[in-house]
């Protein structure tokens, strides 16, 4: 089994930067494919950034690019976003998924219990 517990949410103003972090634990996960995802109050969840096992392909949502990185590091078993020039519309709890054969939402079968963003204009 694979846990995952994100941290580095919080209350910042529009334009400030975030680091969110997601700790994977029980088994190592560089084979994995890793993403995350947000859920704003009364929406569905979407997809904000994934990440292949190697590192070597991401995909961004088209409303963070150029603002948000994701990144790895598998030596400390651990997912990274980098989130920078927030907007109060990405306002919203964070989750860390993570999965064995792919990338699409539906091959995610391990998810963190989330993190909140919170951003102020």
């Amino acid at each position: 089994q694979v846990y995952l517990v994100e941290s580095g949410g919080g209350l910042v103003q529009a334009g400030d930067s975030l680091r969110l972090s997601c700790a994977a634990s029980g088994r190592a996960v560089s084979d994995y494919f890793m993403a995350w995802f947000r859920q704003a109050p009364g929406k569905e969840r979407e997809l904000v950034a994934r990440i292949t096992p190697n590192s070597g392909t991401t995909d961004n949502a088209d409303s963070v690019k150029g603002r948000f990185t994701i990144s790895r590091d598998n030596a400390k078993n651990t997912l990274y976003l980098q989130m920078n020039d927030l907007k109060p519309e990405d306002t919203g709890v964070y989750y860390c998924s993570a999965g064995r054969y792919g990338w699409f939402k539906e091959q995610l079968d391990h998810w963190g219990q989330g993190t909140q963003v919170t951003v102020s204009s």
